[in-house]
């Protein structure tokens, strides 16, 4: 792997402004940066405001560190409308973000994530009997499956006509956060829908009293403070917790992309150990690592602080590259290889796998929900090599200029007519 120099001082990008640059090369435009100065760091203009952008291990260590950095005024504000919204537990800091943060991380015990399994792996089940003989689209079929599966392990009562708005809603928040536009503008709209819908569910659990799973949890919580969630910020973290799940499916729709890409390597590699739980988990890590989910992560200083010899002053703006740092050339042997082996020695690359942030989950932005995709992104492969289908001809390449992107058609599957069988 090669070394990059790191006592000399952090470069600057040639040219006033790379935003058309960051649009048109999307989630490559910060590693390709680094692989041309020899650098894991440079300063340059977004959106005209001046901004360090840094991958790799070392860099996350730096940003990830405890108290240096705010989510508060980091991230467009298009974006943080259809993914966070006012009062989430990504506004905040401090005690005050540790205390709601205990919310979400009550919710991952081992007996929560096995019951998100079983949850899904119901839901993939009743939706596969219908897709015997057919060719479906992964990418839609997939996202109703989630959503599904979110509001079940969630605890929120629904109907079947919900089901489709809810998949709406959801999906657009999620498809829509890097877009500009009518398709942003339809998102925007849905996510108010999906609010008002949010709202009422909580104000229903309080005033009947009835609760149950995390909606329970939610209407039980205490902020700092001692005070309750009002019902629009507890509406907030409801869906702060049924979007992301909506969105692992993406994560599916990628294994399945990977499973049939790497099909001779995948199938030599589970062979090898038939059953292995250890197995596929390492596939779902490598796909995590691999594919292109969260393009970056912003944060403004809280703390100021000294790295590579340059003073960072409170307010300055630093992007760290959650999709070049998975595919660093210094952190991983063969980084674009896909190779699932590597992550059955526990291998991270010193904190380079950092697809859905870094840092210490008890106490930083981690995503508190990282131990949930992994089980049920297990359970999606798993429900993938029990399937028995193919892949018809289609355009499989997956566009890096677009936040987050799809295989272009859809990851379409033929399902034979039969029952499911085993892997082999």
């Amino acid at each position: 792997m090669p070394d990059r120099k790191t006592d000399r001082p952090i470069p600057h990008l040639p040219g006033f402004d790379s935003t058309a640059a960051f649009l048109r090369e999307g989630y490559d435009f910060v590693g390709s940066r680094c692989r041309r100065l020899g650098s894991d760091a440079f300063h340059t203009r977004l959106m005209l405001r001046p901004v360090t952008c840094v991958r790799g291990p070392e860099a996350a260590r730096m940003f990830y560190a405890p108290g240096r950095m705010t989510r508060r005024g980091a991230m467009p504000a298009s974006v943080v409308a259809l993914l966070q919204d006012r009062g989430s537990v990504q506004t905040l800091d401090g005690k005050a973000h540790r205390t709601r943060r205990a919310l979400f991380l009550d919710l991952m015990s081992p007996e929560r994530l096995k019951q998100g399994r079983r949850i899904f792996a119901d839901e993939w089940q009743a939706a596969a009997a219908g897709w015997r003989g057919r060719t479906v689209m992964l990418r839609d079929e997939v996202q109703k499956v989630m959503t599904r599966t979110a509001l079940r392990w969630c605890g929120v009562p629904f109907t079947e006509d919900e089901v489709a708005a809810r998949t709406d809603e959801l999906t657009a928040m999620i498809g829509a956060a890097g877009s500009l536009g009518p398709a942003y503008l339809r998102a925007r709209a849905l996510r108010a829908r999906s609010e008002r819908w949010a709202r009422a569910v909580v104000h229903r659990a309080r005033d009947e009293g009835r609760a149950e799973g995390a909606l329970a949890r939610i209407v039980a919580h205490r902020d700092v403070d001692g005070s309750a969630l009002n019902d629009a910020v507890a509406g907030v973290e409801l869906l702060n917790l049924l979007r992301p799940i909506v969105a692992v499916g993406r994560y599916i729709v990628f294994a399945a992309h990977a499973l049939h890409r790497h099909r001779d390597a995948t199938t030599a590699f589970l062979n090898d150990a038939p059953g292995d739980a250890a197995r596929i988990e390492a596939i779902a890590q490598e796909v995590r690592r691999l594919y292109p989910f969260f393009p970056v992560i912003g944060g403004r200083v809280l703390t100021p602080f000294t790295w590579r010899g340059r003073d960072f002053a409170a307010g300055e703006w630093l992007i760290l590259d959650l999709y070049g740092t998975g595919r660093d050339g210094a952190a991983w042997d063969r980084a674009e290889n896909f190779d699932p082996a590597r992550h059955l020695t526990g291998g991270d690359a010193g904190g380079a796998l950092i697809a859905q942030g870094g840092g210490d989950m008890e106490s930083g932005h981690r995503c508190p929900g990282e131990w949930l995709t992994v089980a049920l992104m297990c359970a999606g492969i798993e429900a993938l090599l029990a399937l028995d289908h193919d892949v018809p001809e289609q355009d499989l390449d997956i566009p890096r200029n677009r936040f987050p992107p799809w295989p272009r058609d859809g990851m379409r599957i033929r399902v034979a007519s039969g029952p499911s069988l085993l892997w082999s």
